[in-house]
């Protein structure tokens, strides 16, 4: 990941007062780097960006405003990704608008393993509860990761659930990685930041606002190969995240229940409006399948043969358990194909997932 020093100018660029993603990275395809932006003069910036805007870098550089996430970093299981890093969630980079960067505590080798997102009510039934944390831990044990928003309800279940199987899950939060919110989630963010990973695009220091959830939602369709809503009434933020997940190109999911039931609604409307039905979790297995084979089975230019590069791949992971950084030193793969060949080996009996994120060869 990305040095203190390197880091710095990352950090002064995504906290320029003013300066919104789409200016960011204009200037960041003008100049290359945030390094040349901030050695740039006033007048070159003006040609990219507002003379406000062009003001505000000239000056943010003497500030010292990346102080407090360089010492935020001391702690080896705080993490911050940019848009330059090898472990930025490569899913992300074909969205519209991806994040400079991302502030992580946990484990960031998650971000890039094939993903679920499963969203739903805050005021969940015991049902809706129940189907979440159990189809959340029969999808992580299929290799998935799971990823919600940390919210009461159907995401906290998602996340327990989740954190008992194999592909881990990822919290993305609406708030600074330094504050935990909802307050009475602070277990849960606990262990996820010991067996899984809280991820935000917002500063440290950045309390709830209404505004920021919302936009956080495009991070939690857009990490994923599809979208789970399990329940939802008609005005549930759940169903922004749906429609964020269909406009980015992702498949959506949808449990449904009583007709009756207010929480069923949103899910009845994705249906109508061609949701996948979802009854367990085979069901979503089946219609990824696709997508997982794709992820699985990378190719590059005079590759064609993904099972001989899978064959190599277990002769890298031999019968003693190996983490995924050994792996990526032993074979010369990127951590998001690494992630995904794992995936197919894990998902064909071949390899087991240890605790600690270690794989080991079975057969």
């Amino acid at each position: 990941m990305t040095d203190a020093g390197s880091l710095k100018p990352w950090l002064a660029l995504s906290l320029t007062r003013g300066l919104g993603g789409e200016s960011a990275r204009r200037l960041l395809m003008e100049f290359g780097s945030p390094a040349a932006i901030f050695e740039a003069t006033t007048s070159s910036l003006k040609a990219v960006v507002k003379p406000d805007i062009a003001a505000e870098i000239s000056k943010v550089i003497q500030e010292d405003i990346a102080a407090p996430a360089i010492a935020w970093l001391e702690d080896p299981n705080n993490h911050i990704i940019t848009l330059a890093d090898s472990n930025y969630p490569q899913a992300l980079l074909n969205i519209p608008d991806p994040p400079l960067l991302l502030y992580v505590k946990g484990l960031p080798g998650l971000l890039n393993r094939p993903a679920l997102a499963v969203v739903g009510s805050r005021n969940a039934t015991p049902q809706g509860v129940n189907n979440a944390e159990a189809l959340s831990r029969s999808l992580s044990d299929s290799g998935l990761c799971i990823i919600s928003g940390m919210a009461h309800g159907i995401d906290a279940a998602a996340h327990r659930g989740a954190l008992r199987g194999q592909g881990g899950s990822i919290a993305v939060v609406g708030t600074g990685l330094d504050k935990v919110y909802p307050s009475a989630n602070r277990d849960l963010a606990h262990a996820l930041a010991q067996q899984g990973a809280l991820v935000s695009e917002f500063p440290l220091g950045t309390p709830p606002l209404a505004a920021n959830f919302p936009r956080r939602n495009r991070l939690i369709s857009g990490m994923s190969l599809g979208c789970l809503v399990v329940e939802a009434s008609l005005q549930s933020g759940s169903l922004i995240t749906a429609r964020l997940a269909l406009e980015q190109g992702r498949d959506v999911f949808a449990i449904p229940g009583s007709i009756h039931a207010p929480q069923s609604k949103g899910c009845h409307a994705l249906l109508k409006q061609g949701a996948k039905l979802v009854e367990t979790a085979q069901d979503i297995l089946e219609e990824l399948g696709g997508s997982l084979h794709s992820h699985a089975q990378p190719s590059g230019p005079g590759d064609t043969d993904s099972g001989g590069r899978d064959s190599v791949l277990l002769e890298h992971i031999g019968f003693d358990p190996v983490d995924l950084d050994t792996l990526r030193v032993r074979s010369g793969l990127t951590v998001a194909e690494l992630s995904a060949m794992l995936l197919s080996l894990e998902l064909g009996g071949l390899i087991c997932v240890l605790p600690g994120n270690l794989y080991q060869r079975i057969h």
